[in-house]
């Protein structure tokens, strides 16, 4: 039997923990691979979702469930941290249900870790924090092709640095989204923002209480062109504090994961480790980035045939007609034309 597909929002998707305020209410941790989703968030057009997939796979096992995510990452956005909250009719061990669900998921979603927790707690509305992170590949890589955005130009690390020094703070980002709702603020307060390397990789970490559509992966794609030098630093921090026309570039979304979600009382430090590294090969370590001096060539000088050598032979050939000089020689006449 095909349950029917209910979809929320608004105060409808408010409502839920009201009306599911007596089930047992549980937190999921998941990480996904996004390549093959249209984003996180369930849709009626477009059932190839990560949000859809969690929920076929726990119906299947528990029946009817609410299941609501802190991030609704984009089509091929990934997620190391994504946290969602489940409400079921009855109570389910946490270790039985983390397996069973991960049974029936597909290999590129999987649930890290279940936990208990209050009856009203609202993954998306309850988060305080969340923190992106872009790769960025200097190298061809053939593994990590669909976690990263590779970059064939040599980007100046250090302005993408300055510049990422001027998101921080309470800015107007309407030139960094593509609006979907009229109504929506376009004001947001960024906590961090980090520029750093790693191995064969620029990761670029931003942390806020929330995003707007696309903002960090346009963003990123402006601190890509200061790396480029196609944009100053001065010009960078113009557009962020004094605004501008639309940004439109935006960044693929292979390289960006949504790496964690904070709520209340959680203040875990972030690493500056990458979520699929790219290793500089074990015989160019220490060698990549290195710039190449110029070495002069030797020069060279003409050597000499030996004695005895081919061009000695021939020049004696040609001053006795032809024939090896020598007793005993075999004689070789010379071919001449038939008429």
């Amino acid at each position: 039997m095909t349950r029917p597909v209910i979809s929320v929002g608004g105060l409808g998707e408010r409502l839920l923990p009201v009306l599911f305020a007596s089930m047992p209410t549980y937190r999921l941790t998941i990480e996904y691979e996004g390549t093959r989703y249209s984003g996180w968030q369930s849709q009626g057009n477009t059932p190839k979702t990560v949000q859809g997939k969690l929920q076929l796979a726990i119906e299947e096992l528990f029946g009817e469930a609410d299941l609501g995510g802190a991030g609704r990452t984009d089509a091929g956005v990934h997620a190391s941290g994504q946290v969602a909250h489940l409400r079921l009719r009855q109570a389910v061990p946490l270790d039985a249900m983390r397996e069973k669900i991960n049974d029936l998921l597909p290999a590129d979603i999987h649930v890290l870790t279940v936990e208990r927790a209050d009856d009203r707690f609202h993954a998306r509305h309850d988060a305080v924090l969340r923190s992106y992170v872009y790769q960025i590949s200097t190298r061809r890589t053939a593994f990590g092709k669909p976690f990263v955005w590779w970059i064939k130009d040599r980007l100046d690390v250090e302005a993408m640095k300055a510049a990422s020094a001027q998101i921080a703070g309470r800015h107007d980002f309407a030139a960094f989204t593509d609006k979907r709702a009229q109504n929506e603020s376009t004001v947001v307060v960024v906590e961090s923002v980090t520029v750093e390397r790693s191995e064969e990789l620029i990761l670029i970490r931003i942390e806020a209480s929330h995003f707007l559509w696309k903002m960090v992966r346009k963003l990123v794609s402006a601190l890509v062109e200061v790396g480029r030098r196609n944009i100053t630093v001065p010009a960078f921090a113009s557009m962020i504090a004094e605004g501008s026309d639309p940004y439109q570039p935006t960044a693929p979304p292979s390289g960006l994961f949504l790496e964690r979600v904070s709520y209340e009382g959680e203040d875990a430090p972030l690493t500056n480790s990458a979520i699929v590294p790219v290793h500089t090969p074990a015989r160019l370590a220490g060698e990549t980035h290195v710039k190449k001096t110029h070495r002069p060539k030797p020069e060279r000088t003409e050597k000499k045939p030996p004695a005895g050598g081919p061009a000695e032979k021939n020049a004696e050939r040609k001053s006795f007609g032809g024939f090896p000089r020598g007793p005993g020689a075999k004689k070789s006449w010379p071919r001449t034309k038939r008429r």
